[in-house]
C-alpha cells in the first residue's frame, strides 16, 4: 500500500525496501544534483521487484517450461508420474481393480 501500512494495520511487504530505496536517494543527491541516483539502481530493483514479482514470474514460466518440455519427451524421472506416462494420468494402486 502507498501509505505504507499493509492489510492488518502494519507496514507493508514492501516498506522496508522503499525506505532503503528513499535513504539511498537523499543520501546521494543534493538539491540542485541529481547525478548520484545512479548509485540507487540495485535498491530500486529490489523495490520494483517486490510490488510487481516481475523476476520471480520469469522464474517460475522457465521452470514450467522445463518441466513441460520434460513431461512431452516421456516424463521420465518426474515425480508423480506413472512410468511411461504423462503427467496427469492416474495410477493404479491396485485397490479397485478386483
Amino acid at each position: 500500500m502507498a501509505s505504507g501500512y499493509g492489510l492488518n494495520g502494519g507496514v507493508s511487504r514492501c516498506f522496508p525496501y522503499w525506505q532503503d530505496l528513499l535513504g539511498c536517494y537523499i543520501v546521494n543527491t543534493s538539491d540542485g544534483s541529481t547525478e548520484g541516483r545512479w548509485r540507487c539502481i540495485p535498491q530500486k530493483n529490489d523495490y520494483t521487484e517486490c510490488l510487481h514479482h516481475n523476476k520471480e514470474a520469469a522464474k517460475t514460466k522457465a521452470i514450467r517450461a522445463a518441466y513441460l518440455r520434460h513431461a512431452s519427451e516421456g516424463g521420465a524421472g518426474i515425480p508423480g508420474t506413472p512410468e511411461g506416462g504423462k503427467p496427469g494420468d492416474a495410477k493404479s494402486v491396485g485397490v479397485l481393480s478386483k
